[in-house]
């Protein structure tokens, strides 16, 4: 009995111990988290198109710097303009160019001005099945398979037997009309005073126009170069049939000879500041232009 106090005063200790250690490592935790929340973030939405590039540049620019947090995210073109005219992003990604009603609607909401960071360039390449025999097309072609009561629906009307497309009709994969690819697209073929014919099949994303065209024998459509697969071919493009046909390649683009190729833009609220200025500064050096490369795309000068 004499010693039973001093069990009781042990397990007490322990007891203790054990609650004011679990206190402090928690403490410590938190502080912890407290130090990564404590980063700069960097929020950057837009293209689909660019959404790979865009997430490329954030892991490496984490390598950098252990004070920026980027923050990527897609939805398209026009869901980076809406955020960047709503002021709840810091970096705009974009397939195509501003509109000057979208630059005046952010002006007025924010009371600064996008200003405009051309960040790489894309070939709009079109995309057929592997095991499609055609191999070239020309834009008055695919005018005429896109466009409002286009004349070609069938690929025999394109010089080819499709043999995988039992049915002989043409499967038209387009964008989602949020998208800039599908913004740059319509106009490359069709000018302002046309549009697409309805009744194509509108996907979300830049991938998964490839992968379903790499599953469709009947499919044709059209995504950045960047995204070809095993599954696909990618065909030459001219502007006429008496003219060359030039296959959606870095040379090529960079000799403005493929025709449907495009700048990749940035868009921040005023002249950037403080870590989006570093950030982009990074992007647009030998570096960043790197992984612009890398991925598929073409660099803003060669490296």
């Amino acid at each position: 009995m004499k010693y039973r106090g001093l069990i009781i005063y042990v397990a007490l200790s322990i007891l203790v111990f054990s609650i004011y250690g679990f206190v402090i490592r928690d403490s410590s935790s938190e502080k912890q988290s407290g130090g990564e929340s404590g980063q700069s973030i960097i929020k950057n939405k837009g293209s689909d198109t660019m959404v790979n590039l865009a997430q490329a540049w954030a892991e490496a620019y984490s390598d950098i710097s252990d004070t920026v947090s980027v923050e990527v995210s897609g939805g398209g073109s026009g869901t980076g303009v809406a955020a960047l005219i709503n002021g709840t992003v810091d970096i705009a990604n974009c397939s195509r160019q501003i509109k000057p009603k979208e630059k005046d609607e952010a002006q007025k909401n924010t009371g600064k001005e996008p200003i405009e960071f051309i960040v790489g360039y894309d070939a709009l390449a079109v995309y057929v099945h592997k095991d499609n025999p055609l191999d070239r097309i020309t834009i008055p072609e695919l005018a005429e398979i896109y466009g409002e009561e286009g004349e070609i629906t069938l690929w025999h009307q394109l010089g080819t037997a499709n043999a995988g497309c039992h049915s002989d009709k043409i499967i038209r994969i387009s964008r989602q009309s949020n998208s800039g690819t599908y913004f740059y697209f319509r106009e490359a073929l069709l000018g302002k005073d046309r549009d697409f014919e309805l009744g194509s099949l509108d996907l979300h994303g830049s991938k998964d126009v490839v992968e379903v065209i790499g599953r469709t024998h009947c499919a044709i459509g059209y995504s950045g170069m960047g995204y070809a697969t095993d599954h696909v071919k990618m065909l030459e493009v001219a502007t006429a049939s008496d003219q060359p046909y030039f296959a959606p390649n870095l040379e090529n683009v960079i000799a403005k000879t493929y025709p449907i190729a495009r700048p990749l833009y940035m868009y921040s609220l005023g002249e950037p500041t403080g870590q989006a200025k570093a950030y982009l500064d990074w992007i647009l050096s030998s570096e960043g232009q790197k992984i612009v490369e890398e991925l598929g795309f073409v660099p803003l000068t060669r490296n």
